[in-house]
């Protein structure tokens, strides 16, 4: 076997910001496998400043990762060695998993891959100016979006309070679920009343008021919240199942967000669905602005664990220079069209 990665700029359509910064490029790798019989492609989707695995050796690491798998070292023996390096473990996930594959782009069989079911997905609307947040809440509504999930934090309070109240003076919670994504940008002084005033719009949730690793200050807003908060950084570098239990135990979150490039794929993934399940937990998946190699195997996955919220898969659309893939978005859902030919060279 021979296995190599590749390394591959992703570029933004539009400078898309967050409460972290504004970002116009993502760099990602492909990890590749190849045998007589055919090939396999992962993805290790690494988020610079986000990541648990953003260090300077990363491409060593990559590299030492193929020069095992050339020597036979197992897929699960490298899987656990690379506990620290989950997106890494994501990329190695899928890579072997679709190597084994008839198809090396289905992993996971379904009726989503058979083109007969569709993934509800959340309409993401990224932080802006007015105008701007304005005009991508309009075009969501318009593309059949019935869940909007709305980056806040950057710009003004009020002025992103006023965005909301738009929505809601149009279309009642019924009509459109309303979802907002802090990424830990209020402080612990300040979050309470903050979620009291956004519980008055009958929001869906709140991912990451504050910021991660204030396990006491989350575990008594989680108590007090008005609103339902959801944890999605605070999952980050939480690696043995005994701390994520604590973790669970510790903050009783309403929901918790899965991002398989930064959990440690599948595998992780899964033991935080049934940690959380077993406390009574909702949780969703999302992407973490992978391409559409990694979108592709996550949306898959998804649709195996059968949630009924809409998932946050709807990252696809946002590069100038993404892989052409067989994912697509039509009336607020992640759809594959079987008869569609991805176009990946390496």
């Amino acid at each position: 076997m021979i296995a190599t990665f590749q390394k591959h700029d992703l570029n933004f359509k539009r400078p898309s910001g967050t409460s972290r910064g504004v970002l116009s490029t993502k760099e990602t790798y492909f990890l590749i496998l190849k045998t007589d019989d055919g090939f396999g492609v992962g993805e290790c989707g690494l988020l610079r400043g986000l990541s648990i695995d953003d260090r300077p050796d990363y491409e060593e690491e990559l590299a030492g990762v193929c020069e095992n798998i050339e020597l036979g070292v197992s897929e699960a023996d490298l899987y656990e060695a690379l506990e620290e390096f989950p997106s890494i473990q994501f990329g190695v996930e899928t890579a072997f998993k679709s190597l084994h594959s008839k198809n090396p782009f289905v992993l996971f069989p379904s009726e989503f891959t058979h083109g007969e079911a569709a993934i509800p997905i959340n309409g993401l609307v990224w932080m802006g100016d007015k105008i701007f947040m304005k005009q991508q809440i309009s075009e969501k509504l318009k593309g059949g979006f019935t869940c909007i999930k709305m980056k806040i934090g950057a710009i003004d309070f009020k002025t992103e309070l006023e965005l909301l109240k738009s929505i809601r003076k149009e279309f009642s919670a019924s009509e459109v679920e309303l979802r907002v994504d802090a990424n830990g940008a209020f402080s612990s002084s300040e979050a309470l009343e903050k979620l009291k005033i956004l519980s008055d719009l009958q929001l869906h949730s709140i991912e990451q008021p504050i910021k991660q690793g204030q396990w006491q200050e989350m575990a008594r807003l989680c108590e007090e919240t008005p609103l339902p908060i959801a944890l999605d950084e605070e999952l980050i570098g939480i690696f043995s199942e005994e701390e994520k239990n604590k973790l669970l135990d510790t903050i009783k979150p309403q929901f918790i967000i899965l991002k398989p490039s930064l959990i440690g794929g599948f595998c992780g993934s899964d033991t935080w669905i049934n940690l959380a399940e077993k406390q009574n937990i909702g949780w969703w998946i999302t992407s973490a602005l992978e391409s559409n190699v990694g979108l592709n195997a996550i949306s898959q996955y998804t649709f195996t664990k059968n949630s009924k919220l809409p998932q946050g898969l709807g990252t696809g659309s946002l590069y100038t220079n993404n892989i052409d893939s067989p994912l697509e978005v039509k009336d607020g859902a992640l759809h594959y069209n079987p008869s569609a030919d991805w176009i990946f060279q390496f």
